[in-house]
C-alpha cells in the first residue's frame, strides 16, 4: 500500500476495501449503494460487476458482486456499523438464512491494507473483484494478523 500523506495521517483517514453483493434487484441496489458510498465516503476505486451462483443456500437468484475501495475518517467499528446502516437504507432484511437473498451485503475485506475477512481467501467472488480494485489503485494487502 502506498505511504499515506502526512495530511491523511493527521485526519486519521482509513482505507477500506469493501465486498459488495446483491441478488434482489441487484443492478438497482448496486447503483444506489455506489451512489451512497461515493457521496458519503471518498471513493478511490471500484471493480467491474460480476455475476455468481449462490454459495450455501441454493434456492435463490444469482448474485451481483463487486468491490470498492473507499477512504473514511470513521474508526473500524464505526465504519462497520455505518455499512450495516447503508444495507438497512437499501432495504436489507436479515432473515433466518444467513446466506439467503439480500438487497445489499457490504463487508469489510481489508482495513488500512490488512485483510480482516477470511472470505478474501475462501471465495473467488470476493477475491476477484478485490484484486481488480487493488491492481487499479496500486494497493497491496498484508495478511490477516493472527488473533
Amino acid at each position: 500500500m502506498p505511504a499515506m500523506s502526512s495530511h491523511a495521517i493527521a485526519c486519521s483517514d482509513h482505507e477500506c476495501l469493501i465486498s459488495l453483493g446483491s441478488n434482489i434487484e441487484p443492478e438497482q441496489h448496486y447503483v444506489k449503494a455506489l451512489a451512497i458510498l461515493e457521496r458519503e465516503c471518498e471513493l478511490i476505486a471500484n471493480s467491474k460487476v460480476i455475476h455468481t451462483s449462490p454459495v450455501g443456500y441454493q434456492l435463490q437468484p444469482d448474485f451481483l458482486n463487486a468491490a470498492l475501495l473507499v477512504r473514511t475518517s470513521f474508526s473500524y467499528a464505526d465504519f462497520r456499523a455505518y455499512l450495516k446502516a447503508v444495507e438497512d437504507r437499501l432495504g436489507r432484511i436479515r432473515g433466518p438464512i444467513k446466506s439467503g437473498p439480500r438487497t445489499m451485503d457490504l463487508d469489510i475485506v481489508a482495513w488500512d491494507g490488512e485483510v480482516v475477512d477470511e472470505a478474501y481467501y475462501q471465495y473467488d467472488y470476493v477475491r476477484g473483484p478485490a484484486d481488480e480494485v487493488l491492481a487499479s489503485s496500486g494497493r497491496t494487502l498484508k495478511p490477516k494478523k493472527n488473533s
